[in-house]
């Protein structure tokens, strides 16, 4: 076997220490996915000319980095976690980064969750600024894409959402399986492709948030289509057929509302445009 195989062997997800706290590989990859999404939107609302200035854009990505890190965190515990009614009852444990006196970190966050916490902080934001929440999610449906690829590459550092057992030759060696490098696939996927999709389909939108719904399909059946290859959550497993995982259901919810919004919207804008 190759050295890509043995990769985890001899990889550190630790980068460095700052005094005696470790700093992650993981942590680093969610700083530039953060950076990577601003400069996206900055460049955006420069080539499109939007009504869009930098303090209204530095004011903006407070309320929805609150509502992402919250919604993350609560979307775990609640959907994944097998300890929700500790964590509803204890809630000043949610963000303890210390378990038996030893600094761990923030363990387990949900993408549906945050992309629930996501909207409500942009909405929350949009009342409060006057602003047009679809405009701003368009935007946002740009700028996440290819920002969420260093999401997926942090996955891979930090050796977690492994893939399920493989015999290809470009598998992981994980306790001494090999497996698919299934972060790797959601990087590509839900990342770039997502990223096309919405880039190519801007030039055919018809109203404001019509992106945003078309990001929310796209990534839904993207992310159910790699999760074929991610091993499912050890503390629920397969919730069908040995097959289909939480997350498979949960992005196909997603798709099939997204779908759903996209018709009604679509049929009113061309109501709209009669009268």
């Amino acid at each position: 076997m190759t050295a890509w195989n043995h990769i985890y062997d001899t990889f550190d997800p630790i980068a460095f220490y700052i005094f005696s706290f470790p700093v992650h590989w993981y942590g680093i990859m969610y700083v530039l996915a953060l950076l990577s999404a601003l400069y996206i939107t900055k460049a955006f609302i420069k080539k499109d000319n939007l009504d869009f200035t930098s303090k209204d854009l530095d004011n903006y990505f407070i309320y929805a980095e609150i509502g992402v890190i919250l919604g993350a965190r609560l979307g775990y515990i609640i959907f994944y976690d097998t300890q929700t009614s500790y964590y509803l009852t204890h809630p000043w444990q949610i963000f303890n980064p210390f378990q038996n006196g030893e600094f761990v970190g923030i363990r387990g966050m949900s993408y549906h969750g945050a992309v629930v916490g996501f909207m409500l902080g942009t909405y929350i934001y949009s009342i409060k600024h006057k602003i047009p929440f679809g405009a701003i999610m368009d935007l946002v449906a740009l700028s996440i894409p290819l920002a969420f690829v260093f999401g997926r590459i942090g996955n891979f550092l930090n050796q977690e959402l492994v893939g399920r057992e493989t015999d290809l030759s470009w598998g992981i060696l994980v306790d001494g399986v090999l497996r698919h490098p299934s972060q790797l696939y959601e990087a590509v996927l839900e990342g770039f492709v997502v990223f096309l999709v919405v880039y190519l389909y801007k030039k055919y939108q018809k109203f404001d948030g019509e992106l945003i719904l078309i990001y929310a399909i796209s990534y839904g059946i993207l992310r159910a289509i790699a999760e074929i290859y991610r091993a499912p959550d050890v503390q629920i497993g397969y919730v069908c057929c040995d097959m289909i995982t939480q997350g498979q259901v949960m992005s196909l919810g997603m798709s099939f509302f997204g779908v759903l919004a996209w018709f009604y919207y679509r049929h009113r804008s061309k109501s709209m445009s009669k009268h």
